[in-house]
């Protein structure tokens, strides 16, 4: 791996044999795959400076991570002799085989990996977008914001504690209540859990997706207090008299919430360019990229492969599924360029660690059929452990950095 690889300033004539549009976690991995495996000519369009670590984001909300310790340079993490251009993607023609950048050059590519990530949508819920960071409204989705999240639990002492989730498809689905617990479980030991009211607005008809992990989740949030409101979510926001509407779904009905403190988690889509782009799936209303759910080729571009959270995979969007997902596009990739059927699949891993207190937790691994797959089969995955937190929080962050993000692991 480079130092400190620089932005390219060469010109962009000529045709890129891959360009790989995304710079987080999905785009490093598979360009440094390529690298390992011998190909040269990657270009990585990516615009930003600075390369998150976000699973950490909730223990940074929590008090248990600091946010420094989340973030590098990007240039420490773009692998050797892959040319790295500081710019956005604004739009791709598949059929010229185009990508358009910010400043209105084109790139010209023979084969294509979208890697864009996901877009937090603020103004997708009225009244957020002016709300969240200010008075008692904090988010851990945002980095500006996961801090303030410590700040407000540490000072909150009794009231209405609010936790949302959106009712689209987001980056690490169990985020938006893990939050709920490390609060919860603080105020406990601060001993105002009794004078706290704490609502958890799920919109989905269980708290999990794999029923038996769902039956551990209610018992947690029993344990708590926690007021656990199903096929909900939050439809609208006023900051200033500090109050929401949760819709519920299910009946039908709109409530009037006030809260004293609030972690809000926007609705997420594909970036606008990508779903005004031919590579958007026409079956997702949020624009993600098609993919095979198997091969993560595009159905209709076969120089064109997807993965992350982008990717409209019947999966959960998770850096784990990253770590999946990358082999199976560099070695998919790998076959196409040399004339070959694509020999790889992607199972549909995927793994939410599912943080239930300030020292336990719970790892939740499974496939596309909701089937559990234990990296550590010998411990019963649905017990809270002291150990998982222990690997969450300093196992995790070391692998991140210096395996997958190095195509090693």
């Amino acid at each position: 791996m480079a130092a400190t690889p620089s932005p390219s300033d060469a010109p962009l004539e000529g045709r890129h044999r891959v360009a790989v549009i995304g710079g987080g976690s999905a785009g490093i991995s598979v360009a440094a795959r390529l690298r390992r495996a011998g190909v040269s000519d990657i270009t990585l369009i990516e615009p930003s400076d600075t390369h998150w670590y976000q699973p950490l984001w909730t223990l940074v909300g929590g008090g248990q991570a600091s946010l420094s310790g989340t973030r590098r340079p990007e240039g420490s993490v773009v692998p050797d002799g892959v040319r790295w251009i500081r710019r956005r993607a604004v739009a791709v023609d598949a059929e010229a085989r185009t990508v358009t950048l910010s400043g209105g050059d084109h790139l010209t590519y023979e084969y294509l990996v979208m890697a864009p990530g996901i877009q937090l949508d603020w103004n997708g819920v009225p009244g957020l977008a002016a709300a969240v960071g200010h008075d008692v409204v904090s988010s851990n989705y945002a980095p500006e914001y996961a801090p303030r999240t410590w700040d407000l639990i540490q000072r909150m002492r009794s009231g209405t504690a609010v936790f949302t989730h959106p009712a689209t498809p987001l980056k690490c689905g169990g985020a938006p209540q893990k939050i709920a617990y490390l609060a919860a479980d603080h105020w406990r030991r601060q001993k105002v859990l009794g004078d706290i009211r704490i609502v958890l607005v799920i919109p989905d008809p269980a708290m999990f997706k794999v029923p038996a992990w769902s039956q551990v989740l209610e018992k947690v949030a029993a344990r708590y207090g926690i007021e656990v409101r199903l096929r909900s979510e939050m439809t609208a926001l006023d900051g200033d008299a500090r109050e929401l509407t949760v819709t519920d779904h299910a009946g039908g009905t709109k409530e009037t919430l006030g809260y004293d403190f609030l972690h809000a988690v926007p609705p997420q889509s594909a970036p606008d360019w990508v779903k005004e782009s031919p590579l958007a799936d026409p079956a997702s209303p949020q624009g993600f990229v098609a993919a095979d759910k198997h091969t993560l080729r595009h159905p209709s571009y076969e120089n064109v492969f997807a993965l992350g959270d982008v990717a409209n995979l019947p999966t959960s969007k998770t850096g784990a599924a990253v770590r999946k997902q990358a082999p199976v596009v560099a070695g998919n990739l790998l076959d196409v360029m040399n004339g070959r059927t694509p020999s790889h699949r992607y199972d549909g891993y995927t793994s939410c660690p599912l943080v239930t207190a300030r020292d336990r937790m719970l790892l939740a691994e499974f496939d596309y059929d909701l089937k559990p797959t234990p990296t550590f089969p010998l411990l019963d995955p649905f017990k809270e452990r002291r150990s998982m937190w222990l690997f969450k929080r300093y196992g995790l962050p070391p692998v991140y950095w210096h395996g997958m993000l190095t195509g090693r692991l």
